[in-house]
């Protein structure tokens, strides 16, 4: 993987900010011919320092109102449980985040559900119900708001 240049660093900034620029957009903004700006984006890519574009949704529309952070902490702390519990929660379909921690907390799962029905039989089927958990904590959240990693231009 080739080094990033400042150049590469704002095309990164421009593109996370917004993805569905069109190449000529991108190119103008960052002050490139369109054919240098498209070659560095896909050097980008290829070298996985651009993993994917998607869109960022509201669920409240899709009828999950409810947003949640589960800490999990583990029985054991040996590595098939870290394994086995972390494709489990990563394959549920409420999962948003899993995030894998050091400290008193094992994972946390961040969640989304239509109520808080749906919150509780979640936390029974699919998180106290396993053989390797052996305790939960749910905080409701109240507001997310996403932001970019940062793109230091100087560098």
């Amino acid at each position: 993987m080739a080094a990033l240049d400042r150049i590469d660093r704002v095309i990164l900034e421009a593109l996370q900010n917004n993805a569905r620029l069109s190449n000529k957009e991108l190119a103008a903004k960052v002050g490139l011919a369109p054919s240098s700006c498209l070659a560095r984006v896909k050097r980008l890519e290829t070298d996985g320092v651009i993993r994917s574009y998607r869109a960022e949704l509201d669920p409240r529309p899709l009828g999950l109102g409810l947003q949640a952070l589960i800490g999990v902490q583990l029985r054991l702390h040996v590595g098939e449980h870290f394994g086995s519990i972390g494709d489990h929660l990563r394959s549920l379909p409420e999962t948003v985040a899993v995030y894998c921690l050091g400290g008193t907390t094992d994972f946390l799962v961040h969640v989304v559900c239509r109520d808080t029905e749906h919150l509780r039989v979640l936390t029974i089927q699919s998180f106290t119900s396993r053989p390797e958990v052996s305790r939960i904590e749910t905080s409701l959240v109240f507001s997310f708001a996403r932001s970019g990693l940062p793109v230091d231009r100087g560098a």
